[in-house]
């Protein structure tokens, strides 16, 4: 009855048509079947999927060396999933997450279960951010596939210790000095040996790279990562 009530009183909605939905719904059928999942073929680096069946990595991993082990996408980064993801993070939209962790656990559980890390960690937001938005969007879908998938959050571990410039416009090697020693370890994660962290957007790598350098230095030996949109690889 309480969770009725909740449900009349704050309602779901459809994350991308604004539809209301029922009790335990997190997205309409119609806006299900649009949505564009990342599926095999993917890199085994990071996960971007590929259009030819026995390539094994994608273009920017045969490039680049990545400081984490490897990760996943859930979604196409297509215009349904971009304006998704604007809205949770940038117009309060913070009932979306319950939508995001599902899916996250929903698409990756095999992986979860293959990597077997200790615990999940959110990629920190800075003060500045934190204290404008009111949230970190990552930290609130990592709370949610926690409780999917039964591995521990642990969002006191990494924080990011400068606020650094919008990485939307930038290159590759721009990202990576913008985020030179952005993140730092708040205590003593040595209990921690397999880590996987949680992001809404992976790019090019270079956020996820840095904060698996915080914790690789601190002790853990393995970081994972999974992120709610991804690029194609080519």
């Amino acid at each position: 009855m309480l969770e009725r009530l909740v449900s009349i009183l704050y309602p779901n909605v459809c994350p991308i048509c604004g539809k209301t939905l029922k009790i335990k719904e997190l997205l309409c059928k119609s806006c299900d079947k649009q949505l564009e999942y990342i599926k095999e073929p993917i890199c085994k680096k990071c996960g971007k999927q590929l259009e030819i069946d026995e390539q094994e990595y994608c273009g920017d991993c045969k490039k680049y060396m990545h400081v984490y082990d490897s990760g996943l996408g859930i979604f196409a980064y297509t215009d349904d999933i971009k304006k998704c993801i604007y809205d949770f993070k940038y117009n309060d939209m913070k009932i979306y997450a319950k939508f995001f962790g599902a899916k996250m656990a929903e698409r990756s559980v095999d992986y979860i279960k293959h990597w077997d890390a200790d615990v999940i960690i959110p990629v920190p937001v800075s003060k500045e951010k934190y204290v404008k938005r009111g949230y970190n969007q990552a930290e609130l879908i990592a709370k949610e596939l926690s409780k999917q998938c039964g591995v521990p959050m642990d969002n006191k571990v990494l924080y990011r210790k400068k606020n650094t410039k919008p990485q939307k416009e930038m290159k590759r090697e721009a990202r990576k000095k913008n985020l030179e020693k952005a993140f730092i370890i708040s205590r003593n994660v040595v209990k921690y040996k397999k880590v996987i962290l949680v992001d809404d957007i992976y790019t090019t790598g270079s956020t996820i790279d840095e904060c698996a350098l915080a914790l690789k230095e601190a002790g853990v030996s393995k970081v994972y990562f999974l992120s709610l949109s991804i690029g194609a690889g080519v």
